[in-house]
């Protein structure tokens, strides 16, 4: 069954179609597997092997070219109809002979694409420059241009049903972090929090199970908080440790981001004041967020109050954040930076993640909000402030199930 009405994939085309019109794009070669799914519902572990869509300003549907056995996949996840699907033989998977820009490529020469202006997504991790010098080799009369964020910003503005099932996965994300922090206590193992994590990010709750996320459970621990992005190692938590969990729950492939710092044992002076900067900056944020507003000022309401503390924050304090495939939550479109332009709308969701880094330690409090129509909300319910887990508070909290 799809996730939305056939509808809604038709309207989501057709708003495509007109950003291709207004760039003069004959034909978009869509590779990145968010943006598939999007425009056609296509659900498959497959983005390993080259495949995309074909999207033909003349034609109602897209066209599926991928994997000769991915194809079933095609069939029963898409909208799509059979004659709009197309498989490769395998001869072309991972072949230092063939490739499948080869097929692809007279698959558009079929259909007259040979000397049309075609767009490809240039930057995203699935379209390759290989792939990009097969099809410019196999089509010599094409016009190629970069379409990379064209279906992108699209995707900015959500349906009410995506809302739904980011609501969904925010429910996920609050389960998945009340157990995942509740197992970071002294003599257990960070692979025991990852676990844990996982479990309850997959089996959900009695309301529905969830998907895989895009991004492993992210769990920098003591001096190594200091360091985003690392994931987990078999060492166990000490006494008096800090650790940052970054997790996202995901329902449909629509990712609800959820990051909170927690301490075992008393916290340090130096980590409770940290924490109450960071509570203070996301709570101006989300207090200050309207509907017409640029990113760079909502990244400002951020600077400025950190700064009445006399820190500073060099990267970005968010981005558009939704439907994806590994290895990434985000959109790659809207950010919460100085000298980001985008005008903030209702519907757009964005990952406000106010992190601090420093030489020996760091935090992270952050919160995945929609913008309403009079400001903005956070999709998730879960205490926004430094966790601290103490022996007595652990066997309180328990599991939720």
């Amino acid at each position: 069954m799809l996730p939305f009405d056939v509808s809604e994939y038709q309207a989501r085309l057709s708003r495509v179609k007109k950003e291709m019109t207004g760039k003069g794009i004959d034909v978009l070669l869509v590779t990145d597997p968010a943006n598939m799914n999007y425009l056609s519902g296509f659900d498959a572990w497959s983005f390993y092997v080259h495949q995309m869509l074909v999207v033909d300003l003349q034609e109602e549907q897209p066209l599926w070219i991928g994997r000769f056995m991915d194809a079933g996949a095609a069939r029963v996840t898409t909208w799509m109809q059979d004659e709009f699907i197309s498989g490769y033989p395998d001869t072309y998977v991972h072949s230092d002979v063939l490739h499948p820009m080869m097929y692809v490529a007279d698959m558009l020469k079929l259909k007259g694409f040979a000397r049309k202006r075609i767009a490809v997504e240039m930057d995203h991790y699935y379209f390759t420059a290989k792939a990009f010098m097969e099809l410019q080799r196999e089509l010599p009369d094409a016009a190629f241009t970069d379409g990379g964020l064209l279906v992108n910003r699209v995707r900015m503005v959500k349906s009410d049903q995506e809302i739904e099932y980011m609501k969904k996965a925010a429910r996920l994300a609050e389960n998945a972090m009340k157990n995942g922090v509740n197992t970071i206590r002294a003599g257990n193992r960070e692979c025991d929090a990852a676990a844990m994590i996982y479990y309850h990010i997959i089996a959900g709750t009695s309301e529905g199970g969830g998907d895989y996320p895009s991004i492993v459970p992210l769990l920098p621990t003591g001096k190594n908080t200091s360091i985003p992005h690392l994931t987990w190692t078999d060492r166990t938590f000490q006494e008096g440790e800090s650790v940052i969990v970054e997790l996202a729950g995901c329902c449909r492939r629509y990712h609800v981001p959820l990051a909170r710092t927690v301490t075992i044992g008393t916290p340090s002076t130096r980590m409770v004041t940290l924490g109450k900067v960071a509570v203070e900056g996301i709570n101006t944020v989300l207090d200050g967020l309207r509907p017409g507003m640029t990113c760079g000022e909502a990244e400002a309401l951020w600077r400025n109050s950190i700064s009445r503390h006399g820190f500073v924050k060099e990267s970005r304090l968010g981005y558009s954040v939704g439907l994806n495939y590994p290895p990434d939550w985000g959109e790659h479109t809207a950010s919460i930076r100085s000298t980001d332009r985008t005008v903030l709308k209702p519907n757009m969701t964005f990952h406000i993640i106010p992190g601090l880094w420093f030489d020996e330690d760091g935090i992270e409090i952050s919160e995945t909000i929609r913008i309403t129509e009079t400001g903005c909300e956070p999709f998730t319910n879960y205490p926004r402030e430094l966790l601290v887990n103490m022996p007595s508070t652990i066997a309180e909290q328990g599991e939720i199930s």
